[in-house]
This record gives C-alpha cells, structure tokens and sequence, in this order.
C-alpha cells in the first residue's frame, strides 16, 4: 500500500511519516511545497523527509503522480480543504488533520466532493481509540451507567505555535484554542451518543494566558446540549505553562443515572522527576493512538473495533466550534447550524 503525507505544516506530520515508514507492506512518500508561512526554525520539506527517512516528492503533482492508494493531509487548517480536493479529483482515500476545516463552508465542500467522487473522507480523531474510551463507550452501550445525564470534558496543553506558529494565527487556523481543542471531545461524545445530535452551545473564551505572545483565544469554557437532554462542558484552554514536562492530556467524566465513568487518555505513564533537567518527567508505555487510527484508516477497524471519524462527523463537531465562537462573541447561547 502506497500512502502520502500532504504537507508538513501539522506538529503531526513526522509521527506519521514515521509511524508508517514502520508498517510492514507500507510504502510512505512526504510532500511538503507550501513552506512560505513557516516560521524561522522550523524544521519542514525535505529536511524533515530526511530526518525521518522516507522519500520526498517536492510537488503535489509529484506525489500524486506516485499513485498513492492513500493520502494524509497535515497542512494548516485553512488549506485542508484544496487538497482534499485535490485527493477527491484523484480518487484516493484521504485522512484529514482535525479539525476538518477552518470553517464550516469549507468542511461542507469537502465533504461534497469527496461524496461526489466516491472517496472516503476521514478525520485524525486519535483518542476514539484509547482503551480507556473504549471502556466508557462499552459501559454506556451496555446500559450499565443508564442514561447519560452529563460530561464534564478537558482537553489542555501547551500552546501550539511554539512548534508551528500558524496555530495562533486566525487566517491559516480559524482560532486559538477554541478550535484546537474543543473538537477532541466533541467528537467522542459525537460517537458516543449516537442518534443524539448537539442543539445548542454556550461559551466563554479569553486570552489571559500567554497575552503576551499572541492575541487569539488561549482559554475557554463549552456548553454543549444535546438532543436527548445531556448536557457537556468542555475545557479547551491553552494551559500547560512553558515548563510543564508534558504537552497536555484529555480527560472525561461521564454522569450516568446508574454510574459515574472517568477517563484519562493520556494516563498510561510512569511519572518522575528529572534530575538532570530538574523538572518533572513522564515515560509513555501502553497503546499508541496515532497507530491504531492510522491502522484503522489504512486497513478498516479490528472486528467490533473503533473506525475513524468520517466527513460527516467531522463536520458535526466542526458546526459545534462555529456556534461556539458566535456564541463567546454574542454572550448568549446558539443554535448549531
């Protein structure tokens, strides 16, 4: 299987070039042109191909001229879309970075032309396969809990741009960390309800945090009600401080009438102090979600097995940000379009 990484521009990209330049029966190419808004010091295109070792194709045209049977897009949020397009307009498969789209016309159109050329559209929504998801989601299936009443949702890190700073920049990423962050839960409640859509969404965003350094949204609060009367909170903040020996984490509390279910993503770690460095450190050990998505993407999910998000439902969370940010900038709760 032949798969293509699309631009670079994603703090994502070299885990997956790397991750499938491991897979057995895996052929992996990068293709990273548009390098014009990366900032001094960031390390992209070919030099990245190099670091990683896996081969470069230094145009789109190029990559798509290898005959990929899959592609993987990682460019900034505001130009998933022409690529897509593009992998649409070709016939291939295409994994697209979350969100699916800076703006919710923009997944709309995505989501039509891939329909409309018959290819499968799937959004990078990695924590639908950590076990302890799994758990929740099987506890809530069986009716063990009973009838879910409400989440209460965190998904925090550190601020993004640090690694690539088109993240704070609007234009290339559609917000701060309201975009960045709220989608992650929004898209495992997306799965884990079923039938019950969002309805309406209240939030609250600020930039106390790092004001500093950028003018974007770096904190905020979601409220999110569903069709079926259960009510989310989701905490999308920017706010791991510079120091903080891990990147962020995301973690789930999900009221039921029976039971109560906690989660945590990211928890499969040995914690401990660096000496040397002075300052906490985490060793990772357990699942690896970047694997297990991209595995499902590229060959279809284990037998009753967790799949990837498609279009469809990376356009439902996609509407869920967008009425959050009408919602921060009107003080009143809206409607999801």
């Amino acid at each position: 299987m032949k798969v293509a990484v699309l631009s670079f521009a994603h703090v994502h990209a070299a885990g997956y070039l790397r991750l499938l330049s491991r897979m057995p029966g895996v052929e992996v190419i990068g293709s990273d042109p548009d390098q014009d808004l990366a900032a001094p010091g960031e390390v992209r295109g070919r030099a990245l191909a190099d670091e990683v070792g896996v081969a470069y194709a230094p145009t789109y045209e190029e990559a798509f001229a290898w005959g990929p049977d899959a592609v993987i897009v990682c460019s900034e949020n505001a130009r998933h879309r022409p690529l897509v397009e593009r992998a649409a307009l070709h016939g291939v498969s295409v994994l697209c970075e979350k969100p699916l789209a800076a703006s919710v016309a923009d997944g709309e159109a995505m989501v039509e032309a891939c329909r409309a050329a018959g290819v499968r559209l799937a959004v990078a929504f990695p924590v639908r396969f950590s076990p302890a998801y799994a758990a929740v989601k099987a506890a809530v299936a069986s009716g063990e809990a009973g009838r879910v009443l409400a989440v209460s949702g965190a998904n925090n890190g550190s601020m993004p741009n640090r690694a690539r700073r088109w993240f704070a920049e609007p234009e290339l990423s559609g917000g701060g960390a309201l975009m960045d962050h709220t989608v992650h839960i929004a898209d495992l409640l997306d799965d884990l309800f079923g039938d019950a859509r969002p309805v309406e969404v209240y939030a609250q965003t600020n930039n106390l945090l790092h004001a500093d350094e950028v003018a974007v949204e770096t904190a905020g609060l979601v409220s999110v009600t569903y069709s079926d009367g259960a009510v989310a909170t989701i905490d999308c903040s920017w706010s791991h401080p510079r120091s903080h020996h891990s990147w962020g984490g995301l973690e789930l509390t999900v009221v039921g009438e029976r039971a109560t279910l906690e989660m945590d993503a990211f928890d499969q770690k040995v914690h401990g102090f660096d000496e040397r460095r002075g300052r906490g450190t985490e060793l990772p050990f357990g699942a690896d979600l970047d694997e297990l998505m991209l595995r499902a993407f590229l060959y279809g999910p284990e037998e009753g097995g967790i799949d990837v998000a498609d279009g469809e439902g990376g356009l439902r969370t996609l509407r869920v940000v967008a009425a959050a940010y009408a919602s921060a900038e009107s003080g009143a709760p809206v409607a999801v379009g």
